[in-house]
């Protein structure tokens, strides 16, 4: 029972810890802004097919990357509640393989827009930003996050234990 707790709480920690720093690098390369954003990290967003701890790590990722990299307050929050949303409804279809990658990009297009807009003032921007984080999250969690999917699948006992 406690090796399984620890080996939770550390597969949460490292899935937070690399989601942490392939933002780092996203932005690093000048991907992580402008009018279509490719957060590399968006790709782990898939890791809930795989296991449960995902949930907790791309959430607490999320949130160290959005205070890292200096968002504001509202995209923290509602930034990390649609990485939250998009996480357990990715467990919520683990049966689904390529189901996985959707329910992140859809919540991100449909709250991030409205966080954006308010954040910056630009009340009319919604539906631009609606085409563009939506492009970006398809790229992202759809293409990138479909390519992990198949990459870990052979692994998958030896990574994630008995899930």
């Amino acid at each position: 029972m406690r090796k399984t707790k620890t080996l939770y709480l550390v597969n949460a920690a490292l899935i937070a810890a690399l989601y942490v720093v392939l933002t780092f690098v996203s932005a690093m390369f000048g991907l992580a802004s402008g009018a279509v954003q490719i957060r590399l990290s968006e790709a782990l967003t898939v890791l809930p097919y795989f296991t449960a701890a995902a949930v907790p790590g791309v959430t607490v990722g999320c949130i160290l990357a959005n205070i890292l990299t200096g968002c504001a307050l509202w995209d923290v929050v509602f930034g990390s509640l649609a990485t939250l949303i998009g996480a357990l409804c990715a467990r919520a279809l683990r049966k689904h393989r390529f189901l996985t990658p959707l329910p992140t990009i859809i919540s991100n297009t449909l709250i991030i827009p409205f966080v954006l807009s308010y954040v910056y003032g630009v009340p009319e921007s919604i539906p631009y930003l609606m085409l563009t984080v939506g492009a970006g999250e398809i790229i992202s969690c759809g293409i990138l996050g479909c390519l992990l999917l198949t990459a870990l699948e052979p692994y998958r006992s030896r990574l994630f234990d008995s899930e």
